[in-house]
């Protein structure tokens, strides 16, 4: 017995996903942002108790910029993912995916967007890990950079440049199909 799967059953499948997966990195994104707000303007203890029950209190007492610039860049990164994901549910909700016509502008631009951020989500890892390396070397007690969500960087950067070639061979496309729809 053979099943078979639409693409349509495969396009709804990830709507679905996508929708989990933007709503869950735009918590952990708000609780970054509110919990470094409330720290640096409230109450210091907080960060003892950071989001996901991280504990970067002695980062905090050593100098509070250098808490600002990690949890800014923590969130910066969650941001970013969660601005992929709602390109991602916006493309897939408006139904821009035309299979009978893939290389349309609408696709073009989106391939070059995601491109960009999954370029800049990698820069943003890499750069926050390097940071916590520093304090973990020098013997500062901080989460490692896999708790702060802080890894992968290598991985984001090559998706995001195998994404742009993607984004480039997308453009040449389009720019093909309209050669060929002015011809006809």
């Amino acid at each position: 017995m053979e099943i078979k799967i639409s693409t349509q059953q495969i396009l709804k499948v990830l709507h679905i996903i996508s929708w989990i997966i933007f709503i869950g990195i735009c918590i952990e994104a708000g609780g970054y942002v509110f919990n470094a707000i409330y720290t640096m303007a409230i109450n210091p203890v907080g960060a003892g108790h950071f989001w996901n029950k991280l504990d970067l209190s002695a980062l905090y007492k050593l100098d509070p910029g250098y808490f600002l610039v990690l949890t800014s860049l923590m969130s910066i990164t969650a941001i970013l993912k969660a601005i992929m994901f709602y390109l991602i549910v916006l493309i897939l909700h408006d139904k821009k995916l035309n299979m009978s016509r893939p290389f349309n502008q609408e696709l073009g631009r989106f391939m070059f967007r995601v491109s960009y951020l999954t370029l800049g989500i990698g820069l943003f890892t890499a750069w926050g890990a390097k940071y916590t390396a520093r304090f973990l070397e020098q013997g500062i007690k901080t989460p490692s950079p896999e708790h702060l969500g802080l890894t992968g960087a290598d991985v984001w950067l090559f998706m995001g440049i195998t994404l742009f070639v993607i984004a480039q061979i997308f453009k040449r496309g389009i720019e093909i199909q309209t050669e060929n729809d002015l011809t006809v």
